[in-house]
């Protein structure tokens, strides 16, 4: 007790000494926030009465000026509130005034600093705010505040703190008695069992009896497994970074390996007239993925196509990249031409991709393509194998090229765990029964412990044709696919971009970029740019989107010659006769707008058929007014994205269609139907014509959606869910090797 009296005293004691140092701080802090308050308050009314007041005033309507001041004047807190339309000049003025001789008299009791002024009337704050510009007022308005009410509220604080010390003071002061006793019980009760010869014989470390082993290791088990679960509940709140992915995967997977398989590789390697070059494909993947990789260091086997690939790697078929500063392996696979003519263009290109996209283009479903798309499949396969440096890696299978290859994962690591995630949409029941293998596929597929898609409806799609197709166990609400005895769970992960996007990207202001685009189109400085990136493809509606420009201009003709939408295109699966075909549409149609349009001094379009790179495209973002896109079904579309990233200035229009991925996160965009020429011609005139504060709002709200839900966050939430997935299988296995050993079999519901 006298012990705990030493250490409450000392304690009272501060606890004095603080609250006597705070209760002034206090004071001065409750001051300034209310003369914050009220100067935001002023300046309020001085935006919203600044044109009544300079209409009345250029009018001579000086009664008309002091009845707006009247109702000003009515609020509690307004002492007093005039108009000046001059230093020398008498302020014309309601309620109660400090002085109400000139102006200047009036203007001079105003504290740069904010702060209260005392006067004979009282505390009063006075806030002078020009009327107009600041280059060429039209007068003042000073308001006057009555501060009287401060020092009330003041002493109601310095009750409040009172009591909140004192009551501080008695529970620390109660809270430390009861450890003290406790404690000190402790000791005595340590003392006498050591006096007893009792706990001398035993190692510290001394492991449970033998036949509660069991017992003590699923316990330790349970708690590290309920101390992790905690981590992804909490995971919502970081703030996504490679720094905080980085220490996911250390928490969570605890270093282990991460394999990524693609299709597209990051980097490609090109021979060009000065050596060697290393480009970035156009592809939304690798915009996704290639972040992730550079936090994960891991290995992405990917398709060697490159015309000086080869002439890089080392005797593995491995190459360090990013090519400046190399933080994790990429292991390229080769191909014949044969076998990526009927994997890639074939199979993967004409059958499954029309398939999933709902774009009028008939897929097309060859044995010969079948064949080489499961011969591909396993040389991938192979891949996995060698590159895994233990029997349970955890491998990241991206897209539709890879249907099979997480059950021949799944055939040669049974341990692994594998995220599959398909990039593109998936088609409902019917649409998907065209597919004269569709059996396989989704028996590959659920060969993954996870399946993500963008969007919850592509998620249901998935499950009602897993219900309709194969002999498997479908749980509605959990949504998990039991099949082969193994549990497959189908989960929502929207995809994004890195963020903040890289400084490189956004180095060059906007200001800078809007010249630079110009001057290298020959438009004039103050020309309205629109922008389009995408492949050419037929899904993404670069027709659709030319024709509502071409459209805008029948019906707002005074955009011909103000207005230029640049298209960027990057030349696609040129092979295969649909893309083909549509690259010849596309410049068609662009050279007969043009033509049509022809009396004007600038073009309508401006047609980049070549590839480019991200500081390029970037720097169209920047450069444009608006962005438009116009897929026509699409899963995500990272554009959308890319563009309200690159706009720091936060300005700019995203119009967007309702058939991507993207319009579901980003309702802030001009959401629109881009069959309808019309509806886009609308929305592209309301982007042009939208206010800056307009556009203010809407992009701050998407840059703020894109920071929270970046790429970081969509790869912590599937590694998240994959070191949940093996915990509990770990702790399954140990389990059943527990409770059947010798060989017995478990009922299978017990492993579901």
């Amino acid at each position: 007790m006298r012990l705990s009296l030493r250490f409450i005293i000392p304690l009272l004691i501060v606890l004095a000494a603080f609250a006597y140092a705070v209760l002034p701080l206090v004071d001065n802090l409750t001051v300034r926030w209310f003369v914050r308050d009220l100067e935001i308050r002023a300046s309020l009314i001085a935006n919203t009465v600044q044109d009544p007041i300079r209409s009345l005033f250029r009018s001579g309507d000086h009664a008309g000026i002091r009845q707006v001041l009247m109702g000003i004047a009515q609020d509690e807190r307004v002492y007093g509130v005039a108009y000046c339309p001059s230093s020398e000049a008498t302020p014309i003025a309601a309620g109660t005034l400090p002085s109400p001789g000139r102006c200047a008299d009036l203007e001079s009791l105003s504290d740069p600093e904010g702060h209260i002024v005392t006067s004979p009337q009282g505390p009063l704050l006075v806030s002078v705010h020009p009327l107009g510009s600041l280059e060429v007022p039209d007068g003042n308005l000073i308001l006057v505040h009555d501060m009287s009410f401060v020092s009330r509220r003041s002493q109601e604080t310095r009750l409040y703190l009172f009591y909140l010390f004192v009551g501080l003071g008695v529970t620390v002061s109660l809270l430390t008695v009861i450890i003290a006793q406790l404690s000190w019980r402790g000791w005595v009760q340590g003392m006498r069992a050591l006096l007893r010869g009792e706990g001398l014989l035993r190692p510290v470390n001394q492991r449970a009896a033998p036949e509660f082993q069991p017992l003590a290791s699923d316990l330790r088990e349970l708690i590290r497994d309920i101390e992790s679960g905690r981590r992804p509940r909490n995971e919502d709140h970081l703030t996504w970074s490679p720094e905080a992915l980085r220490t996911v995967l250390t928490h969570e997977l605890r270093g282990q390996q991460v394999i990524v398989v693609s299709n597209r590789e990051p980097y490609i390697h090109m021979r060009g007239r000065d050596g060697i070059e290393v480009r970035r494909p156009a592809s939304g993947l690798v915009t996704a993925l290639e972040p992730i990789m550079r936090t994960c260091s891991g290995t992405w086997i990917a398709h060697g196509s490159g015309s000086a690939d080869r002439d890089v790697v080392d005797q593995h078929n491995r190459i360090g990249v990013p090519p400046d500063a190399p933080s994790y392996q990429l292991r390229r696979v080769w191909l014949t031409e044969e076998e990526e003519a009927g994997h890639y263009y074939g199979f993967s290109n004409e059958g499954l991709w029309p398939l999933c996209h709902i774009a009028h283009v008939r897929p097309t479903f060859r044995t010969a393509d079948w064949e080489q798309y499961v011969h591909v499949n396993r040389i991938f396969a192979r891949a996995v194998v060698e590159e895994s440096q233990s029997n349970d890696p955890i491998v990241l299978v991206q897209d539709y090229h890879f249907a099979l290859l997480p059950r021949m994962i799944r055939d040669a690591l049974p341990n692994a765990t594998i995220v599959t995630f398909w990039h593109i949409p998936w088609p409902n029941p019917e649409a998907f029964a065209i597919c004269p293998w569709r059996e396989q596929l989704l028996d590959g597929l659920l060969g993954s412990s996870i399946l993500g898609f963008h969007t919850q409806f592509h998620c249901n799609n998935f499950v009602d044709t897993v219900d309709r197709q194969l002999e498997a166990r479908v749980d509605r609400e959990t949504f998990t696919v039991s099949y082969r005895s193994a549990l497959t769970s189908v989960k929502r992960y929207p995809i994004s971009i890195e963020w903040p996007p890289p400084a490189h990207l956004v180095e060059k202001s906007v200001a800078q970029c809007r010249a630079d685009v110009r001057r290298r189109h020959g438009l004039p400085e103050d020309h309205t740019v629109g922008v389009g990136v995408d492949r050419f493809d037929y899904t993404k509606g670069i027709e659709e989107r030319l024709r509502a420009v071409e459209r805008l201009l029948e019906l707002q003709p005074q955009w011909v010659g103000r207005f230029t939408f640049i298209q960027i295109a990057a030349p696609t699966r040129a092979s295969i006769e649909e893309y083909d075909h549509y690259q010849l549409r596309v410049h068609a149609l662009v050279d007969r707008v043009n033509a049509r349009f022809g009396h004007a001094r600038y073009p309508p379009i401006i047609l980049l058929s070549d590839h480019h790179e991200p500081v390029s495209v970037y720097e169209y973002y920047r450069a444009a007014e608006v962005c438009v896109v116009s897929s026509l079904h699409d899963g995500m579309n990272l554009v959308a994205k890319e563009f309200v990233a690159a706009r720091d200035d936060d300005r700019g229009v995203l119009v967007l269609s309702q058939f991507t991925g993207a319009a579901r996160e980003l309702p802030e965009a001009i959401i629109v139907n881009p069959y309808d020429a019309d509806e886009c011609a609308a929305a592209l005139q309301a982007a042009l014509e939208m206010p800056d504060r307009e556009q203010r709002a809407r992009m701050r709200l998407m840059r703020s959606l894109i920071g929270e839900f970046n790429v970081f966050r969509w790869a912590g939430r599937m590694l998240i869910d994959a070191a949940g997935m093996r915990r509990r299988s770990r702790l399954l296995d140990r389990l059943v090797t527990r409770d059947f050993p010798r060989g017995s079999q478990p009922p299978v519901d017990g492993l579901q």
